[in-house]
């Protein structure tokens, strides 16, 4: 078939190749402008844009896809989208993390002329986790299922009918970057699945979502990175993994602010009725022990500012001493 994908990040990135290599065509992509990033700020394209510009795939990099917006220059952009939609064949549209909302113009445009419609992956057994940050949000709130949602896209977010559902476990250990590239792997596969049925004329079967069990994903802040040492252990342990690789987890050690990239809940730890919340208990190894407001987390993995991820042991060698009780503080 002839797909119209339209996508931004690497998750994207793996159910476009994955959808090229089953030998579909995708005649257009679409995807976010490239942004400035890196120490050198230096403008960067999308994982989507960079495989679309190997296979020779046309790209358009619209800001946003309302024909109506107030701003000229991004109306006009808008509008040349839809033109260029509405010359194209295609079959089916893909949008995987596009990062901008489809109006109702595009869906419709999608299911005209015997076409299939827009398909969205989407990284959440639906209806819990709609909108921006699935992943994370379901590490953070001690989940121990998700899975992948293959859904019929319609004006909402996220509210369309499923078509094709699949769970995985979460594991204690989980970080949003382990889990990301397992969800990854697994939304190609389905969506890949879904095509082929489509393709071949097996009816698909769309489900409505249940009214109950919504919850919203919302959007992960860099304002929420800063670890509260007064939470329990397992609230914070959940969040360092959920923060894993974004925006990361920190909190400030002798007036410089560290970064904290995983965590466990230990068997055991030596403890000590006197420790206040932050205050590093003992070294574990790679890890160390750090009191908080109830209980003892396991830090295993982070970062000095201006280093690079280690072990945290080795990380906070240099502070170690006798007489100095280590602790983090909030800044």
């Amino acid at each position: 078939m002839k797909i119209v994908f339209a996508g931004t990040p690497e998750f994207a990135a793996q159910a476009m190749r994955a959808i090229e290599k089953s030998g579909h065509q995708i005649v257009l992509a679409l995807t976010q402008p490239d942004r400035r990033a890196g120490r050198g700020m230096h403008l960067q394209a999308s994982p989507v844009k960079v495989f679309a510009q190997e296979k020779n795939i046309p790209v358009l990099q619209p800001e946003t896809l309302k024909q109506n917006h107030a701003d000229l220059q991004k109306r006009t952009a808008a509008q040349e989208v839809f033109q260029y939609l509405s010359g194209i064949d295609f079959d089916a549209m893909v949008v995987v993390a596009y990062g901008l909302i489809l109006p109702q113009a595009i869906l419709d445009l999608a299911s005209q002329n015997g076409r299939h419609g827009c398909f969205n992956i989407h990284a959440s057994l639906l209806p819990r986790w709609r909108g921006a940050a699935p992943i994370q949000r379901a590490i953070e709130s001690g989940d121990a299922d998700t899975g992948v949602s293959i859904m019929q896209m319609d004006a909402g977010l996220d509210t369309g009918d499923t078509v094709l559902v699949s769970d995985l476990k979460i594991t204690p250990q989980e970080t949003s970057a382990s889990l990301h590239d397992r969800l990854a792997v697994l939304g190609a596969e389905l969506m890949v699945k879904t095509l082929n049925d489509l393709n071949e004329g097996i009816r698909i079967t769309r489900t409505p979502q249940p009214v109950k069990g919504v919850t919203c994903a919302e959007k992960i802040l860099k304002s929420e990175a800063e670890i509260d040492w007064h939470l329990s252990a397992i609230e914070i342990d959940r969040r360092i993994r959920a923060f894993n690789p974004f925006p990361g987890s920190t909190s400030s050690l002798d007036g410089k602010q560290m970064k904290f990239w995983n965590s466990c809940l230990p068997s055991r730890a030596n403890i000590n009725q006197d420790a206040i919340p932050g205050q590093v208990l003992d070294f574990s190894g790679d890890g160390v022990y750090v009191q908080c407001g109830e209980g003892v987390i396991e830090v295993l993995e982070m970062q000095k500012p201006g280093g690079k991820k280690m072990g945290a042991s080795a990380c906070l060698q240099s502070y170690r001493t006798q007489e100095k009780i280590m602790q983090f503080k909030k800044d």
